[in-house]
């Protein structure tokens, strides 16, 4: 049976200070009025009944996310207790789903991007799907078709074309991954045609890619297994609150997808094109993309505001009550809410994040 399972784990605090750990990103109705996570849970919903679409996220989350997923059947959030990183996030869905379905395929997704169009998305993961039912050894990644030389995203270089039985086309061997290049190094990825971003979306049998945590990461499978074994009877959140910390923290690329794709274990690693629109919605610069753009240039998230020879600027508001006005101000990131007014150069927007940290050692986790 085929599952979606959409990791939702990220902290957003990028997009502080409306992004709180009460509150992450993928929560806030940021788009159009809907929030990440709804939209990604759409994308799914357009493929997949409800029952067979699970949500892995931090368990402090769970009344915010069932809130914002109401259709979303209780028994398929899976509540961290603690981030270990995403080899655990996609190896605890699994171990869950094979439990319940030893012939589970799943398909992970993130919840902090806007993708388009949604039909080609879809399409994607229907191809992926097929591959892993004819290659059931598969690791299947998604390539987003790259745009421009990109140095925040790792790269997928790909190989021979794997032919699937029906002619589709899309799928390709992985001859290698690469990490976030420099920036002549990413404009040759590009100019190539061989190189994909890294989607960090994946399908794959439940079986194969626990059986390759066991294989890379054994310490991770045996707890992962202990927590699925645990699952259906009373000892599920003893057990879950004991082992999960104690898990190995690291990525899945690293833990698994790097040594598959060396050769090493029993999995094959493939890739499919995901020819979208593909914004991830980690900074304050990148979510403007979303908002209203108004005569000056100015992308608007607010209701009461009043501007005056300004252009250029992010401003954002959640408290429909309290004027935003400026006069002469260009180039600046203005957001506002009940408790804090965070006002930077967008070109300063990367250290948003250690504006941050050096909140939290002047004043804890108040305004965490």
């Amino acid at each position: 049976m085929e599952y979606g399972v959409i990791m939702a784990g990220g902290s957003g605090t990028r997009l502080w200070p409306l992004s709180r750990k009460s509150m992450p990103k993928q929560l806030l109705p940021v788009v159009k009025g809907k929030s990440l996570l709804q939209l990604s849970y759409e994308r799914l919903r357009g493929m997949l009944p409800a029952e067979r679409i699970y949500v892995c996220t931090a368990a402090v989350h769970r009344e915010a996310v069932l809130a914002n997923l109401p259709e979303l059947p209780k028994d398929n959030l899976l509540g961290e207790p603690v981030a270990r990183d995403t080899a655990n996030a996609v190896g605890f869905p699994a171990g869950i789903l094979l439990a319940r379905d030893k012939d589970a395929v799943m398909a992970i997704v993130t919840a902090d991007h806007v993708i388009e169009p949604v039909a080609d998305f879809q399409k994607a993961i229907r191809t992926a799907f097929d591959v892993v039912k004819e290659h059931p050894e598969s690791l299947v990644t998604f390539g987003i078709v790259p745009t421009h030389g990109h140095t925040g995203l790792g790269y997928i270089q790909r190989g021979e074309v794997l032919k699937l039985a029906d002619g589709t086309k899309g799928a390709y061997r992985v001859q290698a991954f690469k990490e976030k290049p420099d920036k002549p190094t990413a404009d040759r990825y590009v100019e190539s045609g061989q190189y994909y971003w890294n989607s960090g979306m994946f399908v794959w049998r439940c079986d194969t890619v626990f059986n390759e945590l066991k294989a890379h990461l054994p310490t991770a499978h045996a707890g992962l297994q202990r927590v699925a074994n645990a699952w259906n009877t009373p000892q599920r959140d003893t057990v879950l609150n004991e082992v999960y910390p104690t898990l190995p923290k690291i990525s899945v690329d690293y833990a698994i997808m790097e040594p598959a794709s060396q050769g090493k274990g029993k999995a094959k690693v493939v890739t499919v094109e995901m020819p979208v629109e593909w914004l991830d919605v980690g900074s304050w610069p990148a979510l403007a993309e979303t908002l209203n753009i108004d005569a000056h240039d100015n992308a608007v998230e607010c209701k009461t505001c009043l501007f005056i020879d300004s252009d250029n600027n992010i401003i954002v508001s959640d408290d429909p009550e309290h004027l935003v006005a400026t006069i002469g101000v260009s180039d600046m990131i203005i957001v506002h809410t009940k408790d804090i007014t965070m006002i930077c150069p967008k070109t300063e927007a990367q250290r948003v994040k250690d504006l941050v940290g050096r909140a939290k050692e002047k004043y804890g986790d108040r305004y965490q």
